[in-house]
């Protein structure tokens, strides 16, 4: 793997640091105290091609590789994650799921709107009942003539009110666990299709998370994403390049953790002299810049195994697990830096904290990745 960025990677991350700095840094605090961004965010990332990197050109993508993808989901998360995950989900989970096994009318149906930002797509998969289990879902979709008939919850959906398709996984025979699954692309304004914003979260305020309730929501036959019975197929190919994007969107928020405590370490002074001159500050400072250096790498290689056409779902488990943890250790750290100011939100780490929590139990908990990289170590399922 060639650790030198290219030209057009670093113009790519160049023009996502500018963007960050320019469009979302200076919101980040009110977005999360008003629990939303600022809609016509959406509409700027499409501008700039982010919503549309790794998407064919011809169906309104931007092109560009998976590194390239991961350099402006790292300067997103370094921004804002509810930001971030607006990319990682409408564009990571959803068009590239799209590109991936939609037919021909599909693609030119959505791929142009999600890629230029004029539509949202969420990830309609767990269920109040079922989020590491994702393959005992009980939301049912039932073959009426024509159509499918779609009955059920989805909870936890990251832009869920925004959105204006949902990658539906839902139940479509009696076949016990993930074989009976399939997915669907539900148009949001669906009549029966009702959807409602969770608020109080703990992190990504700004992030439209929503509950979606599926009365009997009458779908047409062409509404079936890829083969009947493949969606968990589909679902967890979909995930696991999106832990990449968590991953990388984690190494963001280490990044700028890191950033904020070695600012004011530089600057409060305690007993006579900057408190970046007493040991254990730089202690902390030191475990916080080797996490970022380590989990960026972990990411980037994960980029480098798909651009190449290798198997890569390990590794983004391994990216993810640590990237996510390390976003914790590093937020955490930062707080302990800014001592009793990092408690209080005009400061970012008490932010930075609260949203990296979450990045350890969404897209796969911290243990279920431990699974998975245990189950391809030994070869045994501990499903």
């Amino acid at each position: 793997m060639n650790l030198e960025l290219s030209e057009e990677q670093e113009a790519v991350r160049d023009l996502a640091k500018s963007f960050v700095d320019r469009e979302i840094t200076p919101h980040v605090i009110e977005w999360d105290r008003a629990e939303s961004v600022d809609r016509a965010i959406v509409g700027k990332l499409g501008a700039l091609g982010f919503l549309g990197l790794t998407v064919p050109e011809e169906y309104g993508g931007s092109g560009g590789d998976h590194l390239a993808y991961c350099l402006v989901t790292e300067e997103l998360g370094r921004g804002d994650s509810s930001v971030r995950g607006i990319v990682s989900v409408s564009l990571g989970l959803v068009a590239k799921t799209i590109a991936a096994w939609g037919d021909e009318e599909q693609k030119r149906a959505w791929l142009p709107g999600l890629t230029s930002g004029e539509a949202i797509g969420c990830f309609g998969l767990t269920e109040p009942g079922t989020g590491s289990d994702a393959g005992n879902l009980s939301t049912r979709a039932v073959r009426d003539g024509g159509d499918w008939v779609v009955s059920g919850t989805k909870m936890f959906i990251t832009n869920g009110t925004w959105a204006d398709v949902v990658l539906l996984f839902a139940r479509t025979n009696d076949t016990p666990g993930h074989r009976g699954v399939s997915a669907f692309l539900v148009p949001t304004d669906t009549p029966g299709l009702t959807r409602r914003t969770l608020h109080g979260k703990l992190g990504l305020r700004g992030q439209a998370t929503a509950e979606l309730v599926f009365d009997d929501v009458r779908i047409p036959a062409g509404a079936l994403l890829g083969p009947e019975g493949k969606g968990f197929s589909i679902a967890m190919s979909a995930l696991a390049k999106g832990r990449m994007s968590v991953a990388a969107g984690c190494v963001g928020i280490a990044q700028a953790a890191l950033d904020a405590a070695v600012g004011y370490a530089g600057e409060r002074e305690q007993f006579g002299k900057p408190i970046a001159g007493y040991q254990l500050v730089q202690e902390l400072l030191s475990d916080i810049a080797v996490d970022v250096e380590a989990a960026r790498l972990l990411t980037w290689r994960v980029a480098d195994l798909i651009d190449r056409g290798e198997k890569f779902a390990t590794a983004a488990s391994q990216a993810k697990l640590f990237a996510s943890e390390a976003a914790v250790r590093a937020a955490n750290n930062a707080l302990q830096v800014f001592g009793g100011y990092g408690y209080i939100d005009e400061y970012p780490v008490g932010k930075l904290l609260r949203d990296a929590r979450v990045m350890t139990l969404y897209e796969g908990t911290s243990q279920i990745q431990k699974l998975i990289i245990g189950r391809a170590l030994t070869g045994v399922s501990a499903f």
